[in-house]
């Protein structure tokens, strides 16, 4: 029997049982393979998935998913606005890591924005309803409700940055304090000794952990910590200008800047340039993501390499590994894993 793009000459789809007969076997025999059942022979298995490509059977997915009580979808919530999604490198890297990860299995993958009260309300509604297996959740300030909503619908769920030290959720994550402390030290090692911090957003645990790396990188050489070299930042460009110009402000005798994020860097650069501050002569710029800014800024950017990348493909698996060990009526278990990724110094020409 000929067939073509998975239909019989009547235009049928070719159905489980057609797959069976041609491959000798029964139906429920076929259904273990298809599913990935080990409780089948070698041999068996190779002839049903002979059969299956001859007759190009694809399988029912939805009424698979409907069967096991799931949807087939993952959605990677983000509770921030479009416009810092698109402007941060950091967010692609992570969408990339998690398409790649998710690219051989037959989950489909939703975008989700959640920034402002009322995308939260409807993506609240859309949860309850239970239309995805599990949430991957990015960019998660301390007081986001999303993750207390999640554990309370039992919703399998992987946080990117832990909120606090005692997150419920399973979280990845890079090493956050480790990476501020080499960026410090670096700077040190060059004989600076006035260096000011620009940090991300307080309300975000990682960019907590950033500030202790760099206070505790300047107790341990022996330096008294100075808070007018500390600067509340926000992540985005802006507010590395605002963050650069307070600080010259405050302290125009600075001669090094470890800024929070490589696009808080980008944007003090804007100002130290506009003052007429040399970069590294006068002041030394040190960032954080090693992103495409980074490599492209002149003079080339020295930043903290986090695998952001690397950290998508490792919240997939654990999301992955989540739905999979779900059993109904059965409490999910407080057990959370935590992964924490090492980062990199990628050392360049403005330190």
């Amino acid at each position: 029997m000929a067939v073509s793009g998975g239909r019989n000459r009547g235009g049928r789809r070719p159905t489980l049982e057609e797959v069976a007969a041609r491959a000798g076997v029964g139906r429920g025999t076929v259904s273990r393979v298809i599913n990935g059942s080990p409780r089948v022979s070698d041999a068996t298995r190779a002839a049903v998935e002979a059969a299956v490509a001859e007759l190009e059977y694809v399988p029912n997915t939805a009424a698979r998913a409907l069967a096991a009580n799931r949807t087939d979808a993952i959605a990677l919530v983000v509770p921030e606005p479009e416009t810092r999604f698109f402007a941060e490198p950091y967010f692609s890297d992570m969408l990339k890591g998690v398409g790649t990860q998710l690219s051989d299995t037959e989950m489909q993958l939703l975008l989700i924005f959640a920034g402002s009260d009322r995308e939260r309300q409807r993506l609240a509604q859309y949860l309850a309803a239970h239309r995805v297996d599990g949430v991957l959740l990015v960019s998660v300030h301390a007081d986001d409700p999303l993750p207390d909503l999640l554990a309370a619908l039992e919703i399998p769920a992987v946080i990117s940055g832990p909120r606090s030290a005692a997150e419920p959720l399973t979280s990845v994550d890079s090493d956050n304090y480790g990476g501020a402390r080499s960026a410090v030290e670096h700077l040190l090692s060059r004989g600076r000794t006035r260096i000011a911090h620009i940090t991300g957003r307080l309300d975000v645990y990682g960019a907590q952990r950033r500030v202790d790396g760099y206070r505790e990188a300047l107790l341990d050489a022996g330096h008294e910590l100075d808070e007018h070299l500390v600067q509340p930042g926000d992540f985005t460009e802006e507010g590395g200008r605002r963050a650069m110009k307070e600080l010259l402000a405050r302290r125009p005798d600075v001669d090094a800047v470890f800024a929070g994020s490589d696009v808080m860097a980008a944007g003090a650069r804007q100002v130290l340039r506009e003052e007429g501050v040399r970069i590294p002569d006068d002041v030394a710029l040190v960032g954080y993501d090693d992103s495409a800014i980074a490599r492209h800024m002149d003079p080339p950017l020295t930043s903290v390499r986090q695998p952001i990348e690397e950290m998508g493909r490792a919240m997939i698996d654990l999301l992955l590994a989540e739905i999979a060990d779900r059993r109904p009526a059965t409490p999910r278990s407080p057990e959370r894993q935590h992964v924490v990724l090492a980062t990199e110094l990628v050392t360049r020409a403005s330190s």
